[in-house]
């Protein structure tokens, strides 16, 4: 199975709170919701596309929580989406059985882990939010694709996809679409690291 990152971001790298204001608020930020203005069909449709063919989703806890529970509140076909899919929490803090339905625990040797559930058949594993657990992946090349909306707005605070420390990576771009709203929608895959001396 590939791994792969479906993120919106800013042109700042910020990825933090994208759904609505409550969303994350961590550091005090305010700006949670800003992607929902730019959302059209044509976004919908091309992450429809990418996660067609999926064995699930890989969360982080904060992100795994939250998204769970605002769709579970707020009803419709995606709620029911999420609870069907299989889900992969990592956590150190939460414990089996967990809240929301097909969901297991990946804990402990987490990059160990998240390696050995590559080497099973299946579609992709997407992930969604999960910053913390992106640069965990990204720091030991378990991440095979990044799909990123990427927005046309500087929030100049919040949590960034590619925070200080990320491992310097080259990728590859694979392919654009640009949204009625000005996203545009780039799909890279892993590169190469550069050599260090």
């Amino acid at each position: 199975m590939d791994i792969v990152v479906v993120n919106h971001v800013t042109l700042d790298g910020v990825m933090q709170a994208p759904g609505w204001p409550e969303e994350d608020t961590r550091g005090g930020f305010t700006h949670g919701g800003w992607a929902d203005p730019d959302t059209d069909d044509v976004m919908l449709k091309a992450w429809g596309e990418e996660m067609n063919d999926s064995s699930g989703f890989l969360f982080g806890r904060r992100t795994y929580e939250g998204i769970m529970s605002y769709w579970n509140e707020k009803g419709g076909t995606f709620k029911d989406a999420l609870n069907s899919a299989q889900k992969y929490v990592v956590s150190e803090s939460l414990s089996e059985p967990l809240e929301w339905p097909n969901s297991t625990l990946v804990s402990g040797d987490v990059p160990a882990k998240i390696a050995q559930l590559k080497e099973k058949p299946g579609d992709d594993l997407h992930i969604m939010g999960s910053g913390k657990l992106i640069q965990t992946l990204g720091a030991h090349d378990l991440i095979d694709k990044y799909v990123l909306s990427i927005h046309a707005l500087v929030l100049g605070t919040g949590l960034r996809l590619f925070d200080d420390g990320f491992v310097p990576t080259a990728f590859k771009l694979a392919g654009t679409t640009t949204t009625t709203t000005g996203v545009v929608i780039a799909t890279f895959t892993n590169g190469t690291r550069p050599k260090t001396a």
